[in-house]
């Protein structure tokens, strides 16, 4: 049977840019689909994707998408258009990549929202902004449903920028905007250093850990170890790691928790050494020396095919650097 030119026009429409709806709220959540709208199930396996920012590593995208088995890929935002439908969906070959703009705590909320993220074989968060989605996402069904896939159906999950900020058990939300690393150092307790940790992803590798991206290009080393700081103060932890990735690079985690890294530039893994800074307070700028070894450090630089190993599970690595930063009157310095 053949159908006017104007139905067939319809139909491929609302099969790339269709809506989810709730009938209370008239609240819709703005959907892009590219591939086959068929929901698959496939055989997928754990796995960690964090991304620097800026452009997106190809290897280890393709590294995150494989994970998948072919199935169904959601990319999460709460900003922004489908940039990432057609890019992925030509890099392996997979049943669709859908786009959910999810920008709101009631679109957060809608059961089929939470259900279609629980059936996915991969979640991807993309950029933007951090605090939108602890605002809108925070104890929700979407958090819910991606603790769900971290920690039950145990599948892919990545982010890049600010959906890499909010991957660890400790995050830096930007409630109050960003900061620098030179205000944050002479200021570490400016309210700009808003710090959640343990209520909204749980991934069990990313235990006791603070992520940071776009890391020597926008010079966050400072700023990130005032954030491991107000963790160990806030929390009561005496060890706290953090995560650095740099731009146009890449670090992905695999099922055993063994990591690598890809990409043009390097990623940093950083511990604290169970003492808390010198001086710490709100009248003077951070001194952190502990014999200048306040935080132990590893940097490992990318490459097209992954590079170095390090180990989540006991924070050991190999094929990179070792060193370490402390800092002296709100100045960081790398001994």
């Amino acid at each position: 049977m053949k159908y006017p030119i104007f139905l067939i026009s319809l139909f491929l429409v609302f099969s790339v840019n269709s809506t989810y709806c709730q009938k209370k709220s008239n609240e819709k959540v703005v959907s892009y689909l590219i591939g086959d709208s068929t929901d698959v199930s496939t055989k997928t396996e754990t796995g960690l994707l964090l991304m620097g920012g800026s452009t997106d590593v190809d290897s280890a995208m393709k590294w995150f998408l494989s994970k998948s088995g072919g199935g169904d890929i959601l990319v999460l935002r709460a900003s922004g258009s489908d940039g990432y439908n057609k890019y992925m969906f030509n890099l392996t070959p997979v049943n669709s990549i859908e786009t959910l703009i999810i920008d709101s705590r009631e679109k957060a909320s809608l059961p089929e929202i939470e259900e279609k993220i629980k059936n996915a074989e991969a979640v991807f968060i993309a950029g933007g902004d951090q605090w939108n989605y602890v605002k809108y996402w925070k104890n929700t069904g979407v958090a819910s449903a991606i603790n769900h896939l971290l920690n039950t159906k145990k599948v892919p999950v990545g982010g890049t920028s600010a959906g890499l900020a909010i991957l660890g058990q400790a995050y830096f939300s930007a409630e109050y905007d960003t900061i620098t690393s030179e205000d944050a150092l002479i200021s570490p307790f400016s309210n700009k250093i808003a710090i959640g940790f343990g209520d909204f992803l749980a991934s069990k590798f990313l235990q006791n850990i603070i992520t940071d991206s776009h890391y020597t290009q926008r010079d966050r080393q400072g700023r990130h170890i005032v954030f491991m700081a107000k963790l160990m103060q806030n929390f009561d932890y005496k060890i706290v790691k953090g995560i650095g990735i740099d731009e146009k690079t890449a670090v992905c985690i695999d099922q055993n928790g063994i990591g690598k890294v890809f990409g043009e530039n390097s990623a940093y893994f950083l511990q604290t050494v169970n003492k808390l800074p010198e001086e710490f307070s709100s009248q003077k700028p951070l001194t952190w020396l502990r014999n200048k070894k306040a935080i132990k450090a590893y940097k490992i630089a990318g490459s097209p095919t992954g590079n170095g190993s390090f180990k989540a599970n006991n924070w050991t690595f190999k094929g990179g650097i070792q060193y370490f930063y402390y800092v002296k009157e709100g100045k960081l310095f790398q001994n």
